[in-house]
């Protein structure tokens, strides 16, 4: 989705603007843009991201995952035999997407294997998986990468609770 003129960039995050959605009486003006500070505590928060995959044909592939949002990055891992694995490994970009339909959050962007972590995040992102989903990986798990750790980061992102007053669009490059 191409984006208005108009940008504002948040202190604590990318760029925000409105997208540009034909028909839909997006406001041009920047009031009402939502902070980036709030959709990070929904990424946070959230419990399961959907995650879009296309493979080698072009036909999309959809899965629910648990994950972690940290620093403007989610952490997801699972088996490289999935299909989502396999699809990420030919073709790194990917769509997520949180489960509601009401309370949008959408991002676009790729997804890199990771094989090791260094061990100060690894130590956090075990701590958080535990606290998150009541079981997890040790920091070890991270730090030697046998647990098919991705790393998505977003080049845009989109999210909107009072769809269409409220709609933003985020712009991480240089972010």
């Amino acid at each position: 989705m191409p984006t208005n003129k108009k940008q504002v960039k948040d202190e604590t995050g990318p760029t925000a603007s409105r997208p540009s959605i034909a028909d839909y009486g997006i406001p041009k003006s920047k009031t009402g843009l939502l902070a980036w500070a709030d959709i990070t505590k929904r990424l946070s928060d959230t419990k399961y991201y959907w995650i879009c995959t296309v493979d080698s044909k072009n036909h999309p592939h959809v899965t629910p995952v648990d994950g972690l949002w940290v620093d403007d990055t989610l952490y997801f891992s699972g088996s490289p035999r999935t299909r989502r694995n396999r699809n990420l490994i030919t073709n790194p970009n990917v769509s997520v997407h949180l489960e509601s339909g009401l309370d949008v959050v959408i991002l676009h962007g790729e997804a890199q294997e990771q094989p090791a972590l260094d061990s100060a995040l690894a130590s956090r992102l075990a701590k958080e998986h535990g606290n998150k989903y009541g079981y997890g990986f040790t920091a070890e798990n991270f730090i030697t990468g046998g647990v098919g750790l991705y790393i998505f980061r977003p080049r845009t992102a989109f999210a909107w609770s009072q769809f269409p007053k409220d709609a933003t669009r985020w712009d991480f490059q240089g972010h």
